[in-house]
């Protein structure tokens, strides 16, 4: 007998004739996220399994493995052979107390001498026996003691199943390129393409003197977080000063946003050319802010010929909140370090700028050496979990 780790897929199920592409993305993915754990992961059916780990490093194991795009759940099992009275003896060491239980068996392997619903009985029987202040309810359960009695000769028995985050194999959709602010909204975006199985590398624009070390130590911090569901990743940080003191100077003050929005979007775009990413990813939502208006975003997308995502577009400030605090990075994000977006915040931007007078202001710089030195000035930092 032996305890392990159960995951279950979650979308990939479906997959058809790729399905073992999306299986080997996530095999990998689980596999690097415990890589500092000595722990064995095969597959067992239409699940993986995680075995042959030391008892003390369960909690972290269940820790790392239930931020693993592409799973389900998880669940700690029991493992002993398709051999009823092993099965009954490991049943002793369930330990359940004070609530409404019931035991569901599944008997995948057909040989198995006993019928589901027999075998059910007969456990049921000695977990009333071995704990206290039980009852059995077969419809309002508090507890489901599950027995699963698998085809290649080995039993599961599990009590509870922990929540996973669902979604995609990181990296099976492609690579995409990520602004990253300090802010609330961006790390959730980033969160949010991940799990829909992109491979994420982010970009981060600061304007130092003007903003501090903090700041930046601050979206160092954020990727950090990130780096638990998306895996290792590399964050590129642009020096961005020169940009704004150009605008600040050269051009109408009002459309400091949406200048400095458009010249982001540019490096970005050159950017992920170099990293052969196939999409720009940010954390607007409309209307929340002045510069994520229906004509700032039609402005901003018109510099770039690449696709751009939004995956909060539609979003409630609230909704991503709640999403940022379940992710841990809500904390962060609210640190009172400034970005680069608030040097040289205009008074009243304007909230629908005509993309004529937007080219216009913009002949006041020289917009092409203004990305290429963007683009000089790059520090990369490695963000591992």
């Amino acid at each position: 007998m032996q305890r392990l780790i159960i995951l279950r897929y979650s979308e990939i199920h479906l997959k058809g004739s790729n399905r073992g592409f999306f299986e080997k993305c996530l095999y990998d993915n689980t596999v690097k996220a415990i890589e500092d754990i000595k722990a064995t992961v095969e597959k067992g059916g239409a699940r993986y399994i995680v075995k042959d780990y030391d008892a003390k490093d369960e909690k972290k194991l269940i820790s790392r493995l239930t931020k693993v795009f592409g799973y389900n759940w998880l669940s700690v099992a029991l493992c002993v052979e398709n051999d009823p009275d092993k099965i009954l003896q490991a049943v002793n060491e369930i330990k359940i107390s004070n609530c409404t239980f019931r035991v569901t068996t599944r008997r995948a392997d057909k040989n198995f001498p006993i019928s589901s619903n027999e075998f059910s009985a007969m456990v049921g029987e000695i977990v009333l026996k071995n704990n206290a202040n039980l009852k059995v309810n077969l419809d309002n359960f508090d507890k489901e003691l599950k027995v699963d009695i698998r085809e290649n000769g080995y039993t599961f028995l599990y009590l509870d199943s922990i929540k996973c985050v669902g979604g995609m194999p990181t990296g099976c959709a492609g690579k995409a390129i990520c602004l990253l602010s300090g802010g609330i909204d961006s790390p959730v975006a980033i969160y949010k393409i991940a799990k829909r199985g992109a491979k994420i590398y982010a970009v981060h624009f600061h304007s130092y003197p003007y903003t501090s070390e903090r700041a930046k130590q601050k979206v160092v911090d954020l990727a950090k977080i990130l780096s638990q569901y998306c895996g290792k990743m590399k964050l590129y940080c642009v020096s961005f000063t020169k940009v704004q003191e150009e605008i600040h100077k050269k051009c109408d003050p009002k459309l400091m946003i949406t200048i400095m929005r458009r010249i982001m979007m540019r490096v970005t775009e050159k950017l992920a050319h170099r990293l052969k990413c196939k999409a720009i990813v940010t954390g607007e939502s409309l209307g929340q802010v002045a510069s994520q208006t229906m004509e700032g975003i039609m402005s901003s997308n018109s510099v770039v010929s690449m696709p751009v995502f939004r995956p909060l577009i539609g979003d409630d400030k609230n909704d991503i909140i709640d999403v940022a605090k379940q992710i841990g990075t809500f904390d962060t994000s609210i640190l009172p370090y400034e970005d680069c977006c608030t040097v040289f915040l205009p008074r009243n931007p304007i909230i629908k700028p005509q993309l004529d007078y937007v080219a216009k202001q913009e002949q006041n710089l020289d917009i092409e050496q203004l990305v290429k030195d963007c683009l000089k000035n790059i520090e990369i930092i490695e963000i591992n979990p």
